[in-house]
């Protein structure tokens, strides 16, 4: 199988003959001729194969484009091939893996070939229906629309170090354009650098890194869940609250979602072009349960990118069937001009309405300081839960002193005046416990898995959810 060796484990691959022949829809010249030759290069009948395999011991279902064959192209029996084989991971209820090595959609066979996009993407959907996990590998090259339809859709994806990725190949992009690209553009190494993909890897580390997603995405084994210790409302001194909240040795979110999963992927990313380091998101394993977390990081402020990594996250965990953890540490959304003119209200609103619609279990924890509506669309939850030590404000004190006085120098007085601390938050209904516990990695994982636990046996989570958030007292 080529590269794609680099992948499966050896002797592993069991390869689906289906007896399907590429037609000639368009009566294109000597195309025939054409897929002979290709035959006998590529050694194979077509530019796709699949079938059931193994990957790092794993069990699941492999489809793999040939950049030998007509330089990989997807035409009506490659488009066939790669919808049966995500039919056949569901039926057989077992993971899909692609691997690509095309130059896009096959000229010879015309709109046959171009239809084939929403073919594999209606296989695809069905996949998600299913909670499958759906892993691709961007082989060299991955242009077109193969990456346009169904590569562009996994749960997890992976660059090839050194591969040519991009929506147009070079040549066409400078052709059509009349422009010259610049430097890095069409790379692993730029699709990662924009969020479009999790990782790039070197070939010869695909198969463990594919085996890592599928080891920590095997069922759950749960661990005893010791609960939280909770407390009652006490009276913090609210600056004093607000000061501890921004020592800058308190531990952050990167660092304790790191700490307290027994197995973690990170996800990069808001696949539309944008990385921010305000948000970390991530596939774990906690306490034996699979699930998604999202931390903001205190030490940046949320940008539009920010809110659209956090609600690629959660398309995630709702593929997936996972719940979702969220950690809320931040002064607020970025108010600044270039965040303005991305849109940071817009995508606050989509955040807020993504988290009140997941069907998915979702937990939020206070870890440090909420500021203002940027923070509290991540606490749209099934269950909002503050450590003892942490704040919440409708805007951070700073800004409200601003609004009501215009003197940031009142901080303390507003700070005060707005009630910030976690007991405030109890006695106005807003959240449902107070955990006692020091804020480490092992308090966390007893928050993470006693609430989700929980959590998880509910039903009707996005209706409940709403209906929760909807039906507040005034």
């Amino acid at each position: 199988m080529n590269r794609v060796d680099h992948l499966i484990d050896p002797g592993s691959f069991e390869a689906v003959h289906d007896g399907l022949e590429s037609r000639d829809p368009l009566g294109y010249p000597a195309y025939r001729n054409a897929l002979r030759r290709a035959r006998d290069k590529a050694g194979a009948d077509e530019s796709v194969v699949y079938g059931a395999a193994r990957v790092d011991g794993a069990r699941c279902i492999v489809a793999a484009f040939r950049f030998g064959f007509m330089g990989g192209s997807m035409g009506e029996v490659a488009g066939e091939r790669i919808a049966r084989a995500m039919e056949e991971a569901r039926a057989r209820e077992l993971p899909f893996v692609l691997w690509t090595e095309t130059g896009g959609a096959r000229m010879q066979e015309g709109m046959r070939s171009l239809i084939q996009m929403p073919k594999v993407v209606s296989s695809r959907v069905s996949l998600r229906h299913a909670h499958l996990p759906f892993i691709a590998v961007l082989g060299n090259p991955t242009t077109g629309g193969v990456l346009a339809s169904i590569a562009a859709l996994a749960d997890i994806t992976f660059a090839v170090r050194g591969a040519t990725v991009g929506f147009a190949g070079p040549r066409v992009a400078q052709s059509v354009t009349g422009r010259a690209l610049s430097p890095g553009s069409h790379t692993a190494a730029n699709t990662a650098a924009r969020g479009l993909v999790d990782a790039v890897v070197d070939e010869r580390d695909v198969r463990d890194q594919v085996g890592r997603i599928l080891e920590l995405l095997r069922p759950d084994e749960p661990a005893h869940v010791e609960a939280p210790r909770l407390t009652e409302r006490s009276d913090e001194d609210p600056w004093a609250a607000v000061q501890a909240v921004r020592d800058t040795a308190r531990p952050r979110a990167p660092d304790l979602i790191a700490a307290a999963s027994d197995e973690i992927f990170l996800l990069r990313g808001d696949r539309a072009g944008g990385v921010d380091d305000a948000v970390v998101t991530a596939l774990a394993r906690v306490g034996g349960r699979r699930c998604v977390l999202i931390g903001l990081d205190h030490r940046h402020l949320p940008g539009p990118a920010a809110y659209r990594t956090a609600r690629r996250a959660l398309e995630v965990a709702e593929s997936l069937n996972l719940p979702v953890g969220t950690l809320i540490d931040t002064r607020g959304a970025d108010p600044g001009e270039e965040s303005e003119a991305g849109g940071i209200a817009w995508e606050i609103a989509r955040t807020y309405e993504a988290f009140l619609t997941a069907s998915v279990p979702v937990l939020a924890i206070v870890i440090g300081e909420g500021g203002s509506g940027g923070a509290l669309a991540f606490g749209a939850a099934d269950r909002l839960v503050a450590y003892r030590d942490s704040i919440f404000s409708v805007i951070a004190p700073e800004g409200a002193a601003e609004i009501l006085w215009r003197d940031a120098g009142r901080a303390e007085e507003a700070a005060r005046l707005l009630r910030v601390t976690a007991s405030d938050l109890a006695r106005l209904g807003v959240c449902d416990d107070i955990v006692d516990e020091p804020l480490e990695a092992g308090s966390l994982r007893r928050v993470l898995t006693y609430h989700l636990d929980r959590l998880a046996r509910g039903e009707n989570h996005a209706e409940e959810r709403r209906s929760r958030w909807r039906h507040r007292e005034p």
